[in-house]
């Protein structure tokens, strides 16, 4: 018998029930109709975000119209930090920019994915982001859905040279007397990030 014949239908249930769950915490969220960006169509299509817009597709992208750190990597990769929210779930759902700032075309780094193989097995994604907690010297990894799926952006694993994608990383909120962390991104400078 074929055990890997359900794969597949599972993995898209999952991601479908991912992309619901983080709908339905965007319309408790709330959030304002201002902000957007020019590269729109070139969004996740479950980001979730503090200030929201949507493409002509129905996609949410993030508020790129602020920048809260901007981390440049030796490969030509840079990314930026557009924000990092509080969400009233419990959440902390940080958005941002990738670039590939070189003129040829790059794959995105497989350490990016994380080192955790049942993440390995869910495809491309930033679940190797890490979000440091200095004061309460605590760490944070990107949260996982039911299925073991990161909330955080997938599929992303080549950019054109001089484009961008657009991403979000949902990780459990630190207390609220933490008002800054450090953002850690394998093969990248660490940043500190304000948390709004």
């Amino acid at each position: 018998m074929n055990m890997r014949h359900g794969t597949k239908p599972r993995r898209a249930a999952g991601y479908a029930l991912a992309a619901v769950a983080l709908t339905v915490s965007l319309t408790a969220c709330g959030g304002g109709d201002d902000g957007g960006s020019d590269d729109a169509g070139k969004a996740s299509s479950s980001a979730p975000a503090g200030d929201k817009s949507e493409d002509d597709g129905g996609n949410t992208v993030p508020d790129t119209s602020q920048t809260l750190a901007t981390v440049n990597g030796s490969d030509g990769f840079q990314i930026l930090i557009h924000t990092a929210a509080r969400d009233d779930g419990g959440f902390l759902t940080v958005t941002g920019t990738i670039k590939n700032t070189s003129d040829k075309n790059q794959g995105a780094p497989i350490e990016w994915n994380g080192k955790e193989s049942q993440i390995q097995r869910t495809g491309r994604s930033l679940a190797g982001f890490t979000l440091v907690d200095k004061a309460e010297k605590k760490r944070y990894y990107v949260l996982r859905d039911t299925d073991g799926n990161p909330l955080t952006s997938t599929g992303i694993s080549r950019i054109s040279g001089g484009e961008s994608e657009t991403f979000f990383a949902q990780f459990p909120a630190p207390p609220d007397s933490t008002s800054e962390v450090d953002l850690q991104m394998p093969l990248m400078p660490t940043t500190t990030i304000a948390i709004s």
